[in-house]
């Protein structure tokens, strides 16, 4: 372990970040960008024993408490994973993860992902709808919908479209991909190996982040060429983030046909806007003790949170299909 003296600034914000611990360091890490997340990510990963000198010397100027204590014993992979999840939620914070521990090299693709939208889709506009397609499916959702919102509408549309209708694509094409990405983004990165990428879900959830004239737009022309995958493709807007668009009443109904354990499942990798969306429909010491549940619940599979959003939404579906409740996605088409 470096000497205090020796670490680097952003080496010296990850022991901070440590120090602070997993609540409060989630807080902070809410507002930074990818670029940063990876940066401090990458540094707490190789921080596996922190002294108190070295925590005296570097945060001194925070809190008394962290200058006291004799030492600290850092579980690094654990804690960065519990606190990008805490700062992301559990589906965000996979990507960032995944890149920090993969111990791969990037690929050309991967080396967009930290890049802004704007840059990218200046890229973008002149290369084959193809081509746009295969970028939009590598890269995060947030990240793919923001390139969309700035790309020529003709161009956008087409890509979608190949989007929703992509699923395994040879080595040999994303080896092309990087290098198209290599000579007009980015250099020296390494060809990418077989990935299966695309599809209508992928559609969907990127489709699901834009704005909601934009959305019709786009699954009107992919209606057109295919109706049914268009079809498809809408099915498989309505995700767990849809609860957001249920009035009260119905958040109510729903939680009467749901179990707590499944609840809180479903919550652990939620996004906060949801978790106060059902905690604000339960009574105030309710609301609390399932708080604390997700504070203290163990880690858990990501399978298993997204089976029970998943049943979740299967039940927010019947209860919608028999007019008890209203469920509808963002351009408010009603399900």
């Amino acid at each position: 372990m470096p000497e205090p003296t020796t670490l680097k600034g952003v080496e010296r914000a990850a022991v901070v970040l440590m120090a602070l611990g997993e609540s409060h360091a989630a807080e902070i890490l809410r507002h930074l960008d990818p670029r940063e997340l990876h940066k401090l990510g990458v540094a707490m990963s190789g921080l596996t024993r922190v002294n108190r000198s070295q925590i005296s010397e570097i945060v001194h100027t925070f809190n008394e408490e962290v200058s006291n204590q004799s030492s600290m014993m850092l579980d690094s992979e654990n804690y960065v994973r519990g606190v990008l999840i805490r700062a992301l939620g559990r589906e965000k914070a996979k990507g960032v993860l995944e890149h920090i521990f993969s111990g791969e090299s990037q690929t050309g693709v991967d080396s967009l992902k930290w890049m802004d939208a704007r840059a990218i889709a200046g890229g973008l506009r002149q290369e084959h709808p193809q081509v746009v397609a295969l970028v939009l499916s590598s890269l995060q959702v947030e990240q793919a919908a923001e390139i969309v919102s700035l790309l020529p509408e003709a161009l956008r549309d087409e890509a979608l479209l190949r989007v929703a209708t992509l699923e395994q694509v040879p080595s040999d094409a994303l080896m092309e991909l990087n290098e198209v990405i290599e000579k007009q983004v980015m250099r020296n990165i390494n060809a990418a190996a077989t990935s299966k990428i695309g599809g209508p879900k992928r559609a969907a959830e990127i489709l699901g982040r834009l704005d909601a004239d934009i959305e019709g737009q786009i699954l009107d022309k992919i209606r057109e060429t295919d109706a049914d995958l268009g079809d498809k493709i809408e099915d498989l807007m309505v995700v767990f983030e849809n609860l957001l668009n249920l009035s009260d009443r119905d958040i109510q109904a729903l939680m009467r046909e749901i179990s707590s354990e499944t609840l809180m499942m479903a919550l652990r990798g939620a996004d906060e806007a949801v978790r106060n969306k059902i905690m604000g429909n339960m009574s105030r010491r309710a609301a609390e003790l399932l708080r604390d549940d997700l504070e203290n619940m163990p880690p858990v599979k990501l399978s298993d949170v997204e089976a029970a959003q998943k049943d979740i939404m299967s039940t927010a579906k019947r209860l919608a299909e028999a007019g008890e409740i209203t469920l509808g996605t963002k351009g408010d088409q009603l399900v």
